[in-house]
């Protein structure tokens, strides 16, 4: 449990050194903030662009302030998405390209506690900037619109970054099987992007799925409850987190020893 604590420090400075501290959490403010203020200002940005017949009124209804949060939480599953991929791909395959894992694993420490820790580190820097982004989309919500009760404000974060999560564990699943980072985001990508279509197009077959997850984050916001779908779906992707960091260490293990 002390050499898996020493490397979690060791990748919470890391990302300190390389700013992923700073230049996350603002990415995810900035995408934070978009929806709330975007809504807000909708008929005044329309009225500027011009080119409307003249006379003419357009009236846009006041969406409801829990829509509005669940727009923003379609940000974090474009944009955010990206930026969690990017992040994550050369976790492991980076550190394996440019020698730094073999300088690493010579020494006595575990294969397990090397990806537990990468893991653990990734989630932790996602979870705190998601978290910091979405209550940012919550606070500027509730003061151009109403407030979202701040228990379902949470219940939607914690359904959502279940879903970051999955995207931050499968990314560090291949890029500790492929050597080329590239090659691990691409492959991350495109598993994440078909489960979410096919979850979504055959939705009434695959309601457990790990892809349905923003569905049922940004229906928590409209509903402010959770069907007994969405309770599978939490439980089966939780399993699924775990499973995908075993075989992920199993498969390292075994290349490294193999080389």
């Amino acid at each position: 449990m002390s050499q898996f604590l020493t490397l979690l420090q060791k990748e919470i400075l890391e990302m300190w050194r390389n700013f992923k501290w700073v230049w996350v959490p603002i990415v995810f403010i900035i995408l934070g903030v978009q929806e709330p203020l975007s809504t807000y200002y909708l008929p005044q940005i329309i009225d500027s662009i011009g080119g409307l017949p003249e006379g003419a009124v357009i009236e846009i209804p006041t969406p409801a302030p829990a829509q509005v949060l669940a727009g923003g939480l379609g940000q974090y599953n474009m944009m955010g998405f990206i930026i969690i991929i990017l992040l994550c791909a050369s976790l492991v395959a980076g550190e394996v390209k440019n020698g730094t894992a073999a300088m690493i694993l010579v020494k006595p420490v575990k294969h397990g506690n090397y990806i537990a820790a990468k893991w653990a580190g990734a989630l932790l820097l996602v979870w705190t900037s998601f978290f910091i982004g979405f209550l940012v989309t919550w606070y500027y919500t509730g003061l151009l619109f109403d407030w979202v009760p701040f228990d379902t404000f949470l219940g939607s974060f914690f359904i959502e970054g279940l879903w970051l999560s999955f995207i931050v564990t499968i990314t560090l699943f291949f890029s500790s099987i492929f050597v080329v980072p590239g090659a691990a985001g691409f492959l991350a990508a495109a598993v994440a992007i078909i489960l979410s279509l096919a979850s979504s197009s055959l939705s009434h077959l695959l309601e457990w799925s790990p892809g349905l997850l923003p569905s049922y984050a940004s229906s928590y916001l409209v509903e402010e409850s959770l069907k007994r779908d969405g309770v599978i779906a939490i439980t089966l992707t939780v399993v699924l987190l775990f499973i995908l960091i075993f075989v992920a260490i199993r498969i390292f293990r075994k290349k490294e020893l193999a080389a």
